[in-house]
């Protein structure tokens, strides 16, 4: 698990899966993409902390540590404590986020602190924490939860859209920083994904069913993006076997990015 943290090691680790053997941290991992990637890493043989505010929600064999990326002392408690717990740290995924609905005009500036505070300075909290951790692995890897709204402008998502464009810009930086040091840093950008924050916008518009379908139609696979999908690009970025990838940022948002496809008539 440990390394001289002079550079990327150069093979897979051995065992049933690629992560056999390592640790990680998943922000955000009670519910949604969080428990997913928390899942799938654990599947493919991560020992798996999940911080969250909701921590005692979260399954085993995941290790639930009550946590919230806004108050400093208590992200520093949680990552010694999965540190303690595991014997080391390999993995981090920046996850944790809220949304945020509205224009310029009708956010207030609590508001945008509030939404900046927990998916910008989130990161930087528990990213900080712990960095002396993955200094000492072989296999460091970080792996920010972005949003195709980095990319592309969509109405009434002006605060989201800022914190998540910062998230992109901020995982490039880091990668930078600690290319050196053997930490990878990438992002994974979601288009729309069918999870509970995105259920609750549904079940908050006038007609939630023609709310879906728009949502669908949106992106060119006709359907919204799925946890599981989003999990398994950050065990991709996350993963020994990808040690030459560091300052990327993968799209998985059913070609809302890449593609610009003719309209068809019927397409849900």
């Amino acid at each position: 698990m440990t390394g001289d943290g002079s550079g990327f090691a150069g093979g897979p680790v051995a065992g049933s899966g690629e992560f056999t053997g390592l640790a990680a941290v998943v922000t955000g991992g009670a519910s949604g993409i969080g428990l997913a990637t928390a899942t799938l890493l654990a599947e493919r043989g991560a020992r798996v902390a999940c911080l969250d505010l909701n921590a005692q929600h979260v399954p085993e064999p995941l290790l639930g540590l009550a946590a919230d990326v806004t108050d400093d002392a208590s992200v520093r408690a949680a990552i010694a404590a999965a540190h303690e717990t595991f014997g080391g740290l390999d993995v981090l995924v920046n996850n944790a986020a809220v949304g945020a609905v509205g224009t310029i005009e009708s956010d207030t500036d609590e508001q945008w602190h509030q939404v900046l505070d927990v998916n910008v300075v989130g990161i930087v909290r528990v990213t900080r924490a712990a960095l002396p951790h993955l200094r000492a692995s072989a296999h460091a890897a970080i792996v920010n939860i972005g949003s195709i709204a980095a990319w592309l402008g969509l109405p009434q998502r002006a605060l989201y859209s800022a914190s998540k464009g910062a998230v992109q810009a901020l995982t490039l930086a880091m990668a930078a920083d600690y290319v050196t040091a053997g930490i990878r840093v990438n992002c994974v950008n979601p288009g729309t994904a069918d999870t509970p924050w995105v259920r609750r916008l549904l079940d908050a518009a006038d007609d939630p069913a023609a709310e879906l379908a728009a949502l669908r139609a949106r992106q060119p696979t006709g359907r919204l993006t799925t946890p599981r999908e989003v999990a398994a690009a950050v065990a991709y970025l996350a993963s020994p076997l990808s040690g030459s990838t560091t300052g990327s940022v993968l799209a998985v948002d059913g070609g809302m990015h890449g593609l610009r496809l003719p309209t068809q008539p019927g397409r849900a």
